[in-house]
């Protein structure tokens, strides 16, 4: 990764939001210090639905730096993968040589039953020893040419400090920390109280691991407090961008942009989404998925959605906006 101030900020990765469309909206907006892509399985890549799951990790070079983050259960697949991210054959099959990602990030905190169940993401919390294994093989395929890093949660049913302990000595050059545990999915407030122990965790056994926390981040002063008080080295901001596409910048007006501007920068949303996929490449029910981002915040917002989200396919929901501009 190139060297990030402190507290940096991070764009999180969430599947089906943060593709190579979303990324580019923000980045326009007010870009983070560091972009993730959408979450990919390892085993789907080396699999033949190879093809269906590339698309996840496309990007151009105005999502920079860009973090790919991985996933599954096989740790030979996470090694297959991990060097051909960081030999750039990847980038080669996705048409953008010469373009590289900034590091390879290892997802064990997605909550999700269906993940879990499957014995990937945040289940890995309580198979510590797979976990390291699947660290190990994506450190052997990166070989150096790329930081390797973790997202995870506070544990699984309860706090578990002995897990991040076992991360903090695998010489990860970042650590990402979701403040829930696994159990508590998105239903309690975060605990940054309980991310500050695992800095402090960090301190303690003298390692360099970048520690990064996450959760309820609705902006950036917001973000920047937390970092001050718990000595973070940065902030990744999640569902806080589905309030705020200027969430990363130091003075976001977004509040009080007019119901004009607001469906105008829809209208850019769609159509570079137009631009960047063929059709039934990407459904349109993910498009559907930002009307609550650009239409709120005005007389008749949610006449407008609802109305949206009846579209059939982009050009009826292009056709939709422009109408009621």
């Amino acid at each position: 990764m190139p060297p990030l101030p402190k507290p940096f900020f991070v764009l999180a990765p969430m599947d089906d939001v943060t593709d190579s469309v979303f990324r580019r909206v923000v980045a326009r907006c007010a870009p983070p210090d560091l972009f993730f892509t959408e979450f990919v399985n390892v085993d789907g890549l080396q699999s033949p639905g190879r093809p269906r799951l590339l698309k996840k990790l496309r990007f151009t070079d105005k999502e920079q730096p860009l973090i790919a983050q991985i996933w599954g259960n096989k740790p030979e697949n996470y090694r297959a993968v991990a060097e051909q991210i960081a030999d750039g054959s990847l980038a080669d099959e996705l048409g953008v040589p010469g373009l590289q990602f900034a590091g390879i990030d290892i997802n064990m905190g997605c909550p999700e039953k269906n993940v879990v169940n499957n014995g990937s993401c945040s289940a890995l919390i309580n198979n510590p020893e797979l976990a390291l294994e699947i660290i190990n093989a994506t450190k052997a395929g990166a070989a150096g040419r790329l930081p390797v890093s973790v997202k995870t949660r506070l544990g699984f049913n309860e706090v578990d400090f002995s897990w991040h302990e076992l991360l903090l000595q695998q010489d990860l050059a970042m650590l990402t920390v979701h403040g829930r545990t696994r159990k508590e999915m998105s239903k309690v407030p975060a605990r940054w109280e309980d991310i500050a122990k695992v800095r402090e965790l960090r301190d303690k056994l003298g390692v360099q691991t970048l520690i990064v926390g996450n959760g309820d981040v609705e902006s950036r002063e917001q973000g920047e407090a937390l970092a001050k008080e718990y000595d973070l080295d940065g902030v990744m901001v999640g569902r806080g961008v589905f309030h705020d596409p200027y969430v990363f910048a130091k003075d976001s007006d977004w509040d009080n942009f007019s119901k004009q501007a607001r469906m105008e920068l829809f209208l850019d949303h769609i159509d570079l989404f137009a631009q960047t996929w063929q059709p039934g490449e990407r459904a349109t029910h993910t498009l559907n998925k930002f009307c609550k981002i650009y239409i709120n915040n005005f007389d008749g917002a949610k006449e407008l959605r609802e109305d949206f989200m009846q579209a059939d396919d982009v050009a009826d929901l292009r056709q939709r906006v422009s109408d009621a501009l």
